[in-house]
């Protein structure tokens, strides 16, 4: 089976010639051999540019390839523009699998028939994707939800792909110096957790459940509720939801929905999962995003597909806000600090070189008005840059980072003169006057309180076990200087002897016996190096 994947894999290599994207000039001479070896540079041509080439390649490898290309879309820190652009088009077009099939998942993961579980169960699935099937259902209680199932074995597909994956990420180590800057073991490494995460559904419910939570009482947006009997590893049961996809501009301007106000949320919505909740849903492209237009003037978003969230840590979390604020204040100086004091790079960065690198690639960039800058490709230049400098790009900003494309891109979709700036600015000058506030530093005290005295007594502990650590340490030293000096008188005394022997040999040979003359010298030259020594 492998090696049929195998062929299948260099086929869609060969017709879409993905052999030119290496660049034979600078590659070194056994790669030049293996290139001008393969049989179809003679035979095939194709001249789409390289984007599409790709992107047809992936396609036609299925739909696991085809979700890697979406993730690797989003990494612009370490593709070329048009390679991300063309990938980011890549759809989750996947033939649905028999609806007994998904029975079958759900009356083994639940332990029940489904007529017994639902008072009506379509076998007609809903939708379809690369990972799970999603069917409508009707609880005893009379809530309409959807049955989320995975695909039978897809963990079996994925794992021998992405061993595939591997091997093909191993040999362009090998073979190009320009892949290492791609780093494509790590990226496949990347894909390997987020894929797998998914595969997971409790971890996508209990997401969706954290995310719920947060939002309850917003206006912004609506996240349905998880029935979490009916949730298991395989199996997941949410709210069924009604509204109009947020790509469908047309019926969302015929039911009179105020665009800017839903462009303006959906900014707003990103910046709170971020800044106050630490928690954000990092898969929010339109096929995950509805608008309830029930309320025109006040439109609000529902959103769906928890598979991929992100977090923050505070440290992040300050610091980001700080770069975002710096960099729209073209305070470059700063911006290069807080990367060294972030440990985002290397502690032994120049910083007026990582500076002088931020201003050249940024200054550009402002000179276009603010409602024209990019908030998602001001981060992607980040990235391109600090990784000059040998920055690791933490997961978590990597997804955050395509969250905000997603966002930015859908924002403008749906209002063209959305000024990112001019909604974002304020909340984040807002959220850094809290944290330094009084009140903050009071209600962080009150939170940290009680850990910190319920942990004093253990801390005193650590402390007492310290000091006697370092008494010990003291009064093993002092010994040791004792015997160093007790060794050192002892040294002296034999030296003052050995010299007084040399001397007196010397003296009582006279000049007629050389070799006693030449033996009590030796002796008065050893004592007097033990003395000075």
């Amino acid at each position: 089976m492998s090696l049929i994947r195998l062929f299948k894999i260099v086929a869609a290599v060969a017709r879409n010639r993905l052999d030119n994207l290496i660049d034979p000039q600078r590659s070194p001479f056994l790669l030049r051999c293996f290139l001008a070896l393969l049989p179809w540079r003679y035979v095939i041509r194709n001249t789409a540019p390289r984007g599409e080439r790709m992107r047809h390649a992936l396609e036609a490898l299925g739909p696991i390839f085809i979700k890697f290309g979406q993730i690797l879309s989003t990494r612009r820190d370490l593709l070329p523009d048009d390679i991300s652009d063309e990938l980011a088009q890549l759809q989750d077009n996947v033939p649905p699998f028999p609806g007994e099939e998904a029975v079958a998942i759900i009356e083994s993961s639940l332990g029940n028939d489904v007529d017994t579980l639902f008072a009506r169960f379509d076998r007609e699935p809903l939708a379809s994707a690369s990972v799970a099937q999603v069917h409508t259902a009707q609880l005893h209680s009379g809530e309409e939800v959807v049955v989320k199932v995975i695909r039978p074995g897809i963990d079996r597909v994925i794992h021998k792909d992405i061993q595939l994956m591997y091997l093909f990420a191993r040999l362009l180590l090998v073979l190009s110096k320009d892949a290492r800057r791609l780093r494509p073991v790590e990226v496949v490494a990347d894909y390997e957790r987020t894929i797998f995460d998914e595969l997971d559904l409790l971890r996508e419910a209990a997401n969706g459940s954290q995310l719920r939570r947060n939002f309850l009482a917003s206006p912004m947006l609506f996240v349905p509720q998880v029935y979490w009997d009916y949730c298991r590893t395989r199996v997941m049961v949410v709210e069924r939801i009604y509204g109009v996809p947020v790509a469908d501009i047309a019926t969302l301007h015929a039911k009179g929905v105020d665009m800017k106000k839903l462009a303006e949320r959906g900014v707003e919505i990103f910046f709170t999962q971020v800044f106050r909740d630490r928690f954000f849903h990092a898969d929010m492209h339109p096929g995950n995003i509805f608008v309830d237009a029930t309320n025109p003037a006040e439109p609000r978003y529902i959103g769906i597909d928890f598979g991929i969230v992100g977090t923050l840590e505070p440290e992040d979390q300050h610091y980001l806000a700080s770069n975002l604020l710096a960099f729209f204040r073209r305070d470059y100086r700063k911006v290069a600090q807080l990367h060294v004091d972030s440990g985002w790079v290397p502690r032994d960065t120049a910083v007026g070189e990582l500076e002088a690198a931020i201003r050249t690639v940024c200054e550009p960039i402002f000179e276009k008005p603010l409602k024209d800058i990019s908030f998602g490709q001001l981060l992607v230049r980040l990235f391109q840059v600090a990784r000059r400098f040998n920055m690791q790009v933490q997961p978590q900003l990597v997804l955050l980072e395509k969250t905000l494309l997603y966002v930015e891109g859908l924002g403008r979709q749906l209002y063209p003169d959305l000024d990112l700036w001019a909604t974002a600015q304020p909340f984040l000058e807002k959220w850094m006057k809290q944290q330094v506030s009084p009140s903050a530093i009071a209600c962080n005290i009150k939170e940290q309180g009680p850990d910190w005295i319920l942990s004093a007594p253990v801390m005193a502990q650590k402390v007492m076990s310290t000091v006697r650590n370092l008494v010990d340490q003291q009064h093993a030293f002092h010994d040791r200087q004792v015997e160093i000096e007790r060794r050192q008188k002892k040294q002296r005394r034999f030296g003052i002897v050995l010299l007084m022997i040399g001397v007196a040999a010397m003296v009582s040979s006279g000049s007629l016996v050389l070799d006693q003359s030449m033996l009590g010298l030796m002796a008065a030259g050893l004592g007097g190096w033990l003395l000075v020594k």
